[in-house]
């Protein structure tokens, strides 16, 4: 008897750790997505690139009828009995139980704030005053890293609910990592409503749906559970999305120390592990995206030092490009006009006002623009300083155009992109490693790594 404690003594230890570990990787991850300035979210932005923070904890959706035992699993899954089941229909909306550091109750905009990932769903008229989140301090199974989003119970007929219920639970389930479906072999199992619920989140969702068979002790002998069983399963197979080959619906109970014994396998364990099954992909896929998600950023990072570069070097050459026609575009007629009033005005008089020495330097210089000039007849000499003057136009056009600038990078922001691209390259991706090695070696050994 002493060997059998210990031995379960010691599988709760070391479940404990895993948790501890996973939950430690997830917050982490999330971490480095939101830490401050240097956080890959902040940083994306910088970048025109829109990131995403990972949640801390997978979401598992549970719908159904009314009364199909989604609350009673809640409560033996954390062992606490948070959620009140049996409750009138009129009176029930979405609850969230997650685990927190004391019992408490939120209502729904405190829900909102503590979700603000679900806070599109404020936009379903009607919702907020219908949402509450139940925290607690259980730390049973894998509850630290799951919450659960407890649904409306889903019936038929004339019952009108205070908010597009449909529409949310649609919604909800585009957020939802594991979708559970109840069906109770004793009430509305076969819900036009929840089946109608369930084709539509199986077009996008398959994948994450499960099918259960809930409150299967009750469903009487076993004859009697293959029928309903049956029944369920034809008319969800009715359905366009959901004939698929091989419909698993284990049947499974909350276990009860004062209910009779039943020959019904009870597969509840199952749920356990397919919740922790998504756990561990869920640490995997946010590792993977943690690492895409630095490539991405390096690469932008990159991207817009190299292209900072090259518009330095066009810039560079667009203003010696605009130096050169703006000269041409000045000197040409300066030239011409000087000659023009040197050629026209008598030697005395040049002297008298430039100077001998001037005179004579202004002579010499000009003396290829004078023999072009006298190569001209004096007839056209001020057409020829009109169309010079149009072509030096011309030239100031092109300087200006030729000249316009790329927009660089000033020395702050260059420092700054060198300093993220570090910190993403030298600290982020290491930690990656760092924490994909802390999640493997939970199932691998040290040598193996």
């Amino acid at each position: 008897m002493s060997g059998k404690l210990k031995q379960r003594s010691t599988s709760n230890s070391t479940n404990s750790s895993i948790v501890s570990v996973n939950e430690k990787i997830l917050k982490e991850c999330h971490s480095l997505y939101m830490e401050g300035d240097k956080g890959l979210v902040t940083t994306a932005n910088d970048l025109d690139l829109s990131l995403l923070a990972p949640r801390k904890k997978i979401t598992v959706l549970l719908i159904g009828n009314h009364s199909a035992g989604k609350s009673s699993f809640i409560n033996w899954y954390i062992e606490e009995h948070v959620q009140r089941t049996g409750v009138a229909i009129e009176t029930q909306g979405f609850t969230f139980v997650t685990s927190g550091r004391k019992r408490e109750s939120l209502t729904g905009n405190a829900t909102l704030h503590l979700y603000p990932h679900f806070e599109p769903l404020r936009k379903t008229e009607g919702v907020t005053d219908y949402l509450t989140t139940e925290i607690s301090t259980s730390k049973q199974k894998k509850f630290s890293l799951v919450t659960f989003v407890d649904t409306p119970g889903l019936v038929d007929g004339d019952m009108k609910y205070p908010f597009d219920v449909n529409q949310a639970i649609l919604w909800l389930g585009d957020l939802a990592d594991l979708i559970f479906v109840f069906f109770d072999p004793i009430g509305q199992a076969l819900c036009k409503r929840t089946l109608n619920v369930v084709e539509s989140l199986s077009v996008n969702h398959a994948d994450r749906m499960r099918f259960y068979l809930s409150k299967a002790d009750e469903a009487g002998h076993e004859s009697d559970r293959q029928r309903v069983m049956m029944q369920i399963v034809q008319e969800l197979c009715k359905r366009p999305g959901l004939n698929r080959t091989g419909f698993d619906m284990p049947t499974i109970y909350v276990p009860s120390p004062n209910a009779k014994t039943s020959r019904c396998a009870n597969q509840i364990e199952e749920v356990c592990k397919d919740i922790e099954k998504t756990i561990n992909q869920t640490i995997q896929n946010t590792l993977n995206a943690l690492e895409k998600d630095c490539d991405k950023v390096v690469k932008l990072i990159d991207d817009r030092l190299e292209q900072d570069r090259l518009n330095t070097s066009y810039n560079f050459a667009a203003r010696s490009k605009g130096v050169i026609f703006t000269l041409l575009g000045v000197l040409l007629p300066v030239l011409l006009f000087v000659n023009f009033l040197a050629s026209n005005a008598s030697e005395q008089i040049l002297q008298s006002v430039l100077g001998n020495g001037t005179s004579d330097a202004l002579k010499l210089y000009m003396a290829p623009v004078r023999a072009f000039w006298e190569n001209i007849p004096s007839d056209y000499h001020w057409h020829t300083l009109g169309f010079c003057a149009f072509l030096s136009l011309i030239f100031i056009i092109l300087a200006k155009v030729m000249s316009r600038l790329r927009p660089t990078l000033t020395r702050k922001q260059k420092r700054s992109y060198s300093d993220k691209r570090a910190y993403v390259h030298d600290v982020i991706k290491p930690k990656k490693q760092q924490l994909y090695s802390e999640y493997l070696k939970q199932s691998v050994a040290d040598h193996d790594l």
